[in-house]
């Protein structure tokens, strides 16, 4: 017997009675996004390896370790995307939709990146990402802040989650800042672990993301990002948090967040979560004004976020916030003729779009089917034996009542469900 094929370590399957709920939260973010009248783009899975050198950054652990990079027929290096920003830039900018333009996009879809799996980070995971151009001021920062806040409200884990909110600063000042830092940690270098010294030169700034307690005990005494913020950086910062207050979004300053990716600047902010142990962000994102110049377009003012669908979907579960959702049928047909079944459950899909409908399928006697529909989780079973089907009747059967079952005429399903309190919610 040949060997078994396995899915690929890290990548993983999602099964009939597991994607009810990411169907949920997809179908309630998609339904809010469109509320603020986001439009949706999709985006090519795998894109030059040049666009994520040039916008993540060389040096970065996504560049350097994490990518799936190969060499296609025509030898040229191609990447599978590890992060949707920078593929929304290039599409943006390839057809002429971002200079002088206001732009509010979204997109879902998988991502990829080689790290050591562990719940809630995978090697494929799933991200929706919202990206917007043409507007520089805080306002939109605020939009976007405000329009996640809502999302977890909708979903009912508003309590679980806190916004860490935290300015970078224009490139500039960002830079002046990196010397600073750089030259504090070279005189504490033995006391920092081994990743941030690997980064010290690299990328100085993510060893303020260190979770080493040796690190951060040095970090408590290096210079502050804060002290070198320009005046419009922190101007910017000011009318920011004043919109968040206005709105009653609450919201921690956290000086040491810094994000994992090159072209950020100005506002970053996370929604973090201790509900799922070490893997606490669930939503991060911030302002990246120089990247679509930085990928040859004109100068276009920006500013998005990511949100994990794995990790929303284990706090969801966690949360317990999604009990209401039904991954069994509502109703299950049954019949002695296959056939007869089969246009049944159409007329009562026609009758009840909102319901779940199930038709037995492959034969067997009514004891047999019977069983099948208890075991499908069905709330209501429908019966056709000879005498309804001649009588055009149908035997409608309680499954998780206790009530006598009834027949009724086929033409009166629908009348039938509304008068006994039947919710089409599925």
């Amino acid at each position: 017997m040949s060997k078994r094929i396995k899915a690929i370590r890290g990548m993983n399957d999602i099964l009939p009675q597991d994607s009810a709920v990411w169907q949920y939260f997809e179908g309630t973010v998609r339904a809010l996004l469109n509320q603020y009248s986001y439009g949706e783009i999709r985006l090519p899975i795998v894109e030059s390896t040049d666009l994520f050198k040039r916008s993540i950054g060389e040096v970065t652990d996504i560049v350097e370790k994490e990518m799936y990079t190969f060499e296609d027929r025509n030898q040229e290096s191609l990447t599978l995307r590890p992060e949707g920003t920078a593929g929304c830039v290039r599409a943006g900018e390839e057809h002429g939709l971002l200079y002088n333009q206001v732009q509010r996009f979204w997109y879902m879809g998988p991502m990829f990146r080689y790290e050591k799996p562990q719940k809630g980070r995978y090697r494929q995971f799933h991200q929706i990402g919202v990206e917007t151009f043409g507007m520089a001021g805080p306002d939109i920062d605020a939009e976007l802040i405000i329009m996640t806040a809502r999302l977890w409200k909708t979903l009912g884990i508003a309590d679980q989650v806190t916004l860490q909110l935290n300015s970078l600063g224009s490139n500039e000042a960002r830079a002046e800042f990196r010397d600073a830092l750089v030259a504090f940690l070279k005189l504490h270098f033995d006391q920092l672990d081994e990743d941030s010294q690997r980064r010290l030169e690299s990328n100085p700034l993510r060893v303020l993301d260190s979770k080493d307690a040796g690190t951060q005990a040095v970090l408590q005494d290096a210079p502050s990002l804060h002290d070198y913020l320009d005046d419009e950086s922190r101007t910017h910062f000011e009318q920011l948090r004043a919109a968040l207050d206005a709105a009653g979004v609450a919201y921690e300053i956290n000086p040491n967040l810094v994000r994992g990716l090159d072209y950020y600047c100005k506002t970053v902010f996370e929604w973090v979560t201790d509900a799922l142990g070490a893997q606490g962000t669930v939503c991060a994102g911030g302002r990246y004004d120089g990247l679509v110049q930085q990928l040859g377009g004109k100068a276009t003012p920006a500013v998005g976020f990511a949100m994990g669908i794995e990790r929303l979907v284990l706090l969801l579960e966690a949360c317990d916030v999604v009990g209401h959702i039904r991954r069994t049928p509502d109703i299950y047909v049954m019949s002695e003729d296959a056939i007869q079944g089969l246009l049944l459950a159409e007329s009562v899909r026609n009758q009840l779009p909102g319901l779940r409908v199930q038709c037995h399928c492959g034969g067997g006697k009514f004891k047999k089917q019977i069983k099948k529909a208890d075991d499908s989780g069905a709330r209501i079973a429908l019966l056709l034996g000879a005498d309804e089907i001649q009588n055009r009747q149908v035997t409608v059967k309680f499954l998780r009542e206790q009530r006598d079952q009834v027949v009724i005429p086929q033409d009166q399903i629908q009348t039938f469900f509304a008068e006994n309190l039947i919710s089409q919610e599925s």
